[in-house]
């Protein structure tokens, strides 16, 4: 599914315009601009570390928008499995134009592995007995991006921005009950999930009875997620809740959730707190040609 595993185009583009303008204004890469622009180069990507792959559309349109005369064949994709070694990518031109967009394509590649790789960690730790979910914990102008990491790495994406479904969390319960704000959201909204994030059981108790769509269990013990499991019930043919258990789950303690009856659990450490997988450029110097 390697579609389902990329971001969307114009984001792409998008966002490594930014990150290049970053890099090179206002006077471009000075050091490369030294070179003989006859001077070619075959180079290599390749992983350092095994892990998950992502980000090779914003690494390949690094090199695009520095030199379009770059040419990069790809040995692997966003969601495939790397080992140490793996040769990810064979790219050739102009030496100054790789040298120019290296840093900004390993930059994307790096940490969007790095994300996938962390995400399919935890998917291997619950081994199908629930889903992961992303969260809106993501870099400001790469929410995007990282979530099509998370999709590369196994895991499944939580809504997408504000716009996406209305949550409501004690926060938003200013002056109204959870049944209260349920009711007036399915009048302004019809058709729009209603996700009530619930961090007590008698909280569980109201969003059930008002029929919530999700419900998310913030920050309680695996414990007192299956006593709310039991406020919930069981999955039925005719549907109940989706249950989202979430707060303070890291790698090391996802797997006591895995078997409490949720459906999902999220975890904002996917995307905030995934170490950059090692993924670097070998370059071998063409002779000049003329």
């Amino acid at each position: 599914m390697p579609g389902y595993f990329h971001p969307p185009h114009g984001d792409v583009v998008d966002v490594v315009a930014r990150a290049l303008a970053e890099d090179l204004s206002p006077l471009g890469d000075m050091t490369s601009g030294m070179l003989d622009p006859a001077i070619t180069a075959t180079a290599q990507i390749n992983a350092r570390k095994p892990g998950r792959l992502a980000g090779c559309g914003p690494a390949a349109e690094a090199f695009r928008q520095v030199d379009e005369s770059i040419h990069l064949t790809w040995h692997f994709d966003d969601g495939d499995v790397l080992e140490a070694g793996s040769v990810i990518a064979d790219v050739r031109g102009s030496l100054a134009s790789i040298l120019t967009a290296e840093r900004t394509a390993l930059n994307f590649m790096g940490h969007l592995s790095g994300i996938a790789t962390r995400v399919n960690e935890f998917v291997q730790i619950v081994d199908g007995r629930i889903g992961v979910w992303d969260t809106r914990k993501t870099t400001p102008g790469l929410r995007s991006l990282e979530k099509a990491a998370t999709r590369a790495g196994g895991g499944r994406n939580h809504r997408g921005n504000l716009s996406g479904w209305l949550m409501f969390k004690d926060n938003h319960l200013v002056g109204m009950s959870i049944a209260e704000a349920i009711e007036q959201a399915r009048d302004r909204w019809p058709g729009r999930p209603l996700h009530v994030e619930c961090d007590r059981l008698d909280q569980v108790e109201q969003a059930v009875a008002a029929h919530a769509d999700l419900i998310l269990l913030d920050n309680m013990s695996p414990e007192t997620v299956r006593e709310a499991m039991t406020l919930i019930g069981p999955k039925r043919p005719d549907g109940r809740p989706i249950v989202e258990a979430s707060g303070g789950i890291t790698i090391e303690t996802i797997d006591s959730y895995a078997d409490t009856g949720v459906d999902f659990v999220s975890s904002g450490s996917l995307t905030n707190s995934a170490p950059v997988l090692d993924i670097g450029l070998d370059i071998e110097i063409n002779a000049v040609e003329r």
